[in-house]
């Protein structure tokens, strides 16, 4: 399923490797969000051609077309996220119930060559929204109050369709 962050310590992604899927955020500046988001969208194609698309490893995991459903909606609320921060101040961001989404709108049943297409198209309009980010001050807030500037959203958003990648390919 999908990870589920401890909302009162976040900050672990941007100080400290994930165990997991080894991303290091360290390693790189908010400015290289959209460079890894665009390589990271190249890789989900071939995830949704797989024989196995449908299949759960368990009850308690996701198949690759549902990781990839959701990763698509994760762009497609950061996308809407970042346009917020951009435009008004320090928004307070809808909540978004990522679990029942999956139930709503039956990931596992939908077409894996249309979430490939709308996967790849969110993740391009999300990164040409990075690269066009100027101000990566610009603050805004989880519906549980946690607050992001630009560039620590952006350092957040990236290890979730990283670690996502990592959970269908490892």
């Amino acid at each position: 399923m999908a990870i589920t962050p401890d909302t009162k310590n976040w900050t672990w992604v941007l100080e400290k490797p994930c165990p997991e899927c080894g991303l290091d955020a360290t390693t790189f500046e908010a400015l290289d969000v959209a460079a890894l988001l665009r390589t990271n969208a190249a890789a989900w194609p071939a995830v949704l051609t797989r024989a196995d698309v449908r299949v759960r490893p368990d009850d308690a995991t996701w198949s690759p077309l549902e990781y990839s459903a959701h990763v698509r909606d994760v762009f497609r609320i950061y996308d809407y996220r970042l346009a917020l921060m951009e435009t008004e101040d320090d928004p307070l961001f809808p909540n978004w119930d990522q679990d029942a989404t999956a139930v709503a709108e039956l990931y596992n049943e939908q077409d894996p060559a249309v979430v490939s297409d709308e996967l790849v198209a969110a993740a391009a309009s999300l990164a040409d929204g990075f690269d066009r980010v100027t101000d990566w001050t610009r603050p805004g807030r989880r519906s549980d109050g946690v607050s992001f500037t630009i560039g620590t959203f952006a350092m957040y958003f990236i290890h979730d369709p990283v670690h996502h990648l990592w959970d269908v390919t490892k």
